[in-house]
């Protein structure tokens, strides 16, 4: 979605509905997130903001996504090596990440993916299984060429969240 007030009008609408306000931090992280073309680290978010809204601190930072992600307007996704990803959730919900994890490009997988799977481990063991907190891992198109018979695979680089390809 790209047309920002558009955006600010319904998650405005949201908080509302459930007794928030849109704060000056909210307005500011919901706008560094709907800049963003992919997802964000926190230090993504924390620069974005800083631009934009340079009042506006670390830790107000860190509490809106907590926030909102709490509220649902915002997603988090677990990576590889303990790092978070924040994205806006979107009309369509919470949806499956999978991560390469040779480049560490994040692509988005359909909602529905897993619901075979969730119905099996439901029926099977009580487990309610909910997939969009963590990232799926495996190679993407890309690294798997690259790799072709060689297994050994590649630790991820330091910035692990776009798709840097390197070629071999």
């Amino acid at each position: 979605m790209n047309d920002g007030t558009v955006l600010m009008d319904s998650v405005a609408a949201l908080l509302r509905s459930k007794g928030e306000r849109m704060t000056a931090p909210r307005r500011a992280v919901l706008t560094a997130l709907s800049n963003a073309t992919g997802h964000l680290s926190m230090e993504e978010v924390v620069t974005a903001v800083a631009e934009s809204a340079p009042s506006v601190h670390r830790a107000s930072v860190y509490r809106t996504l907590v926030a909102l992600s709490d509220l649902g307007v915002v997603q988090h996704v677990h990576l590889g090596h303990g790092a978070t990803a924040y994205h806006l959730t979107g009309a369509e919900g919470p949806h499956l990440h999978a991560q390469c994890r040779r480049c560490g490009a994040i692509q988005d997988l359909p909602n529905d993916l897993l619901s075979e799977v969730a119905r099996r481990m439901g029926a099977a063991h009580g487990f309610e299984l909910d997939a969009t907190h963590v990232a799926l891992s495996g190679l993407c198109a890309e690294c798997a060429a690259i790799d072709g018979d060689d297994h050994i695979v590649d630790e991820l680089p330091t910035d692990h969240r776009h798709g840097h390809h390197h070629s071999h």
